[in-house]
This record gives structure tokens, C-alpha cells and sequence, in this order.
């Protein structure tokens, strides 16, 4: 079979078609949710930004100079909503899978998880300073898994009861301070404990809900995109009244619960930002039913290989810094070369080149191989296959 063959479901070739030609089916074919990609994207250059850029005014919406404070904390966990999001596709969308298919794909969540995970160690390796979300990410697949049989009104009950009973038990977590020696650093860093798993997971099974209720459907992208900037509004305004600021959440249960300063993990941030990654998804996917499509196409691109961009960059950072400040570690020194404009350009640049040209990206290729060399399909005689599942 040429290498460019089209498909029908079954995987019979019916038609030769150009290598580029298959490349642009696959980034806006109907096996991908433009939006989601859209999303992801966004979501990537909202944490190289929080990375690499001086974040020192204090948010005010009136100040257009302050709103790059948006990235900081929201950008991990828009990422981790879309986590969510695509492990509600890839087990069946509105209709979970069953029988064999189900155990298929929980099996091969299971096996990304671990190499997520492995791979998080490896990039904290090189040293750069930042807290590298792939362990978390990893632990929280194989929490999800756990869940992917439910059904989208079960799964926003259960993220809502975690988002709102949680945060009362990190606060006692946070404060034990087994975190502050030599092995809970170790412990921290192995378990990715700046996203910790036992909130997060809440932002991953609501993502899950989107996918079970249906993305695809405009009223279901409608009442997410409502219902995310209302849980938005709440946790920012309950915290705009509060008071609360970091040197109290240091010296009180109570600032510290109340709070929605990015990664505090409290209650208003829980409520606040999730909500805000609710609704950014659904706009994303609004967006994207228009002409709009075609604007945001290198931002898809980047969001169709998030893993890739996000471990490149990492890389990229810790190749640059040891040449020019001699160390990976000095996160003053890098951001004052002002890393972040050309980091962002080559990324969108490199991702929608290698879409067009290649096509999935190579940590996503390559994962995606290893996955199904380990777990075999197994897939039930009726439905589609797993393998024409992009996300």
C-alpha cells in the first residue's frame, strides 16, 4: 500500500492520495476537535510564558500591562483539563467504550502514563528551574483511568465534590513538614507535588465530563462555556473581597484555603481557575466553528504536539543556558535574555512545519508506537477501531 493511501474505517485503501494532502486531513479532519488542539496550544505558550517572562505587577483587569499574569497558574491547569478532555476521546467520547476496546484503551493510558512520568524525571534532570508537570500528569492518567466508564453527570458530581472537599485536606498536606527535607524534596519531585494529584485530579475528571457530555455539540460548548466563566467570576470575586494575600496564607488555615493566588491550591483558585479552563475550552471550540479555524492554524498545530513543544522547549532552555550563563539553573539570568518571543515564534513556526510536512509530532509518534507495541488491539468485532482515534 503507498504510503499516502486513504482509509476507510475497516483499513481498506480506497484512494492514493499526496503525502501533504494526508498531512492536512489529519491536522483538520474530522478525528480531531480543532478546538481542543486550539486549546492545547494555547495552553503551551501560556506555560512557556510563565517560565520565561518577568512576572512582577500584581492582575488588575484595568491595566492591560498587568494581563500577562493570566499564564501564571492558569496555563497547568487549562493543561490539565485538557488531559482530561482527550482521555474522554480516546475511550469513546459521549458513548464510553465497552468490553475489550475499554481495555485496550485503559491499558494504553496506564502505559503513556508511565512514560509520561519517566519522562518528567528525566527533563527535571537537566536542571532547568521550573517544576516540570509531567509526573503529575502521569499519576493523574492512571487516576483517570479508574473513572472512564462513567457517564458525563457522574463524572462533574464527583470532580465537583473533590474541588470542593480537597483543598480543605492540601492546606493540612502542604503544611506537614516532611516537605522540607532532603527526601520530601525527593518525594515532591517524583510525585510532581507542585500540581498535586490529589486536587488536580478534580480538573481532569471535569475535562473528562466535557468529553463524555458531548464536545462536539454546540449546546454542550454553550452551557460549558457559561458555566466556566460563572465558576470563574465566583472564586476571583470571593478572592478580590477576602484580602487574603501570601504573607497571611503563611500564618492562617483559613488565608490559606481562601484563596485563588495561582498555585496556592485553595478553594477559590480550585473554583476560579477551573472554571476559567472550562470556559477557554469551550471558546476554543466555539472559535473554531468559524473562519477562525484557519487563523489560529499554527497555534493548532502547536497543540496537536503538545508534548513535543513543551519538552523541546525544557531541552532548548538547558542546552542555551549552560552555553551562555554556564549553568541550566540560573532562572534570573535566562529570563533576562528574554527567551520567551524567540522560543514562541520557533515553536509555532517548527510545529506547524512539522504538521504539514511530517505529521504527529515526534514524542507523540513515538509514544504512541511504544503504547501500542505493549498493549495489542483487542478491539470488539463492531464499532472503530482504536487506531483511527487521533486524540
Amino acid at each position: 500500500m503507498s504510503r499516502g493511501a486513504a482509509r476507510t474505517p475497516t483499513g481498506s485503501a480506497t484512494e492514493t492520495r499526496p503525502w501533504l494532502a494526508t498531512r492536512w486531513d489529519r491536522l483538520n479532519g474530522e478525528a480531531r476537535v480543532a478546538g481542543v488542539d486550539l486549546a492545547r496550544g494555547l495552553a503551551v505558550l501560556g506555560m512557556f510564558a510563565a517560565h520565561l517572562l518577568w512576572i512582577r505587577e500584581v492582575f488588575d483587569w484595568g491595566d492591560p500591562t498587568t494581563w500577562i499574569h493570566i499564564v501564571d497558574g492558569r496555563s497547568s491547569i487549562l493543561f490539565a483539563t485538557l488531559a482530561g478532555v482527550s482521555i474522554g476521546l480516546v475511550t469513546g467520547g459521549p458513548a464510553p467504550l465497552a468490553g475489550r476496546r475499554m481495555e485496550t484503551a485503559r491499558l494504553r493510558l496506564v502505559v503513556r502514563a508511565f512514560l509520561l512520568w519517566l519522562l518528567g524525571l528525566l527533563l527535571d534532570s537537566t536542571g532547568v528551574p521550573v517544576y516540570v508537570i509531567l509526573q503529575a500528569y502521569g499519576i493523574l492518567f492512571i487516576l483517570a483511568v479508574a473513572f472512564t466508564r462513567l457517564r458525563a453527570r457522574t463524572l462533574f458530581i464527583v470532580a465537583g465534590a473533590i474541588a470542593l472537599i480537597m483543598p480543605f485536606v492540601q492546606v493540612w498536606l502542604d503544611a506537614n513538614p516532611f516537605w522540607l527535607t532532603p527526601t520530601g524534596a525527593l518525594t515532591a519531585m517524583a510525585l510532581g507535588w507542585h500540581y498535586p494529584f490529589t486536587v488536580w485530579i478534580a480538573f481532569v475528571l471535569a475535562g473528562l465530563g466535557v468529553a463524555r457530555a458531548g464536545i462536539r455539540r454546540t449546546r454542550v460548548q454553550v452551557w460549558t462555556l457559561v458555566g466556566g466563566a460563572a465558576l470563574a467570576a465566583i472564586g476571583y470575586g470571593l478572592h478580590a473581597v477576602s484580602g487574603s494575600d501570601a504573607a497571611s496564607e503563611q500564618s492562617s488555615f483559613w488565608a490559606a484555603l481562601w484563596t485563588a493566588r495561582p498555585h496556592s491550591t485553595g478553594l477559590l483558585e480550585v473554583i476560579g481557575t477551573g472554571g476559567f479552563a472550562l470556559a477557554v475550552v469551550a471558546a476554543c471550540v466555539l472559535a473554531c466553528r468559524t473562519v477562525l479555524v484557519w487563523v489560529v492554524l499554527p497555534l493548532r498545530a502547536v497543540g496537536s504536539m503538545p508534548l513535543t513543544a513543551y519538552t523541546v522547549q525544557l531541552l532548548v532552555w538547558a542546552w542555551v543556558a549552560t552555553i551562555v550563563l554556564g549553568t541550566s539553573r540560573d532562572l534570573g539570568g535566562f529570563r533576562d535574555l528574554d527567551p520567551f518571543v524567540p522560543l514562541a515564534v520557533w515553536t509555532v513556526v517548527g510545529c506547524t512545519a512539522w504538521a504539514l510536512l511530517v505529521g504527529r509530532g515526534p514524542l507523540e509518534w513515538a509514544f504512541d508506537r511504544f503504547t501500542r507495541l505493549v498493549v495489542k488491539e483487542r478491539a470488539d468485532v463492531e464499532g472503530q477501531p482504536l487506531d483511527r482515534v487521533e486524540q
